[in-house]
Parts: structure tokens; C-alpha cells; sequence
């Protein structure tokens, strides 16, 4: 196919795409008897893209149980990572690579003493987020 020909074909698919978004939000969406609210506020407090991107990333770290556990051992206290390892009954390479994980979603803090490295919880955010989840299952 020739190069203006594969230009015109996907300038063709890219309208009929547009088209199709417009008829959508054009169509009925429900069939029902009522008249729908106005949008406008809950649109408005909607965050945009990159928060939602972020609050899912966020729940991610909620959804490995090695992290759960490191986590709820910490709700104790602030622990190095062989008593992590102990406690979990897990290797300390394990352990650490979910700390980074930790780390890096500011989940979990570290506070170095020297060579050896003292692990926390960021903040109280994260235990009630936690306890938030624990009860949300018990009910």
C-alpha cells in the first residue's frame, strides 16, 4: 500500500473513532423513566488522571501480603531488617526488596544507625488505611 494511502486509511479510522466517542456520550444511557442529574459537581470533584494514578499505585502496596505483614510488624515497632526476616520466617533479600518497595510509595521510613538500618512506619496514614481494611472484611 502506498504511503498516502496508509495516510488517508488511518486518517479515516481516527474520525470514525472521534465519531464514535461523540455518538456515545450522545446515546441514552439508561432507558429508564427518570430524568438524570445534572453532572457538572461530581465531574468537578473527580481528581484528575495523575492523583488517581497515584492512589492506585498506592493500593498496589496494599495487595502483596509479604508487604501486609512487613507492615503490621511495624505497627510495633521500628524493627531492622534481620528481625523482619525472623519474625516473617523469610530470607533478608526478600525482605529488603519489599522494603524498597515500601520506601519508594513512602509507606516506610529508614533511619540508619551507622551500617545498620532501622525500619518504621512513614506515618499514622498508613496504619489506618490498614485498619480501615481490616475492618472493612471483618463486617
Amino acid at each position: 500500500m502506498a504511503k498516502k494511502d496508509k495516510e488517508k486509511t488511518k486518517s479515516a479510522k481516527s474520525d470514525t473513532k472521534g465519531t464514535k466517542k461523540k455518538h456515545r456520550k450522545d446515546e441514552e444511557l439508561c432507558s429508564g423513566e427518570h430524568e438524570h442529574a445534572d453532572l457538572r459537581a461530581v465531574e468537578e470533584n473527580i481528581p484528575d488522571l495523575d492523583t488517581l494514578f497515584q492512589l492506585a499505585e498506592l493500593f498496589k502496596m496494599f495487595g502483596d501480603t509479604t508487604r501486609i505483614r512487613i507492615m503490621c510488624v511495624l505497627f510495633q515497632r521500628e524493627l531492622c531488617v534481620c528481625e523482619i526476616a525472623e519474625l516473617l520466617d523469610m530470607g533478608q533479600s526478600a525482605i529488603s526488596h519489599q522494603l524498597r518497595l515500601l520506601r519508594n510509595a513512602h509507606l516506610v521510613k529508614v533511619k540508619r544507625d551507622g551500617k545498620q538500618a532501622y525500619y518504621s512506619l512513614d506515618d499514622t496514614h498508613v496504619r489506618e488505611i490498614y485498619l480501615m481494611g481490616l475492618e472493612h472484611i471483618m463486617e
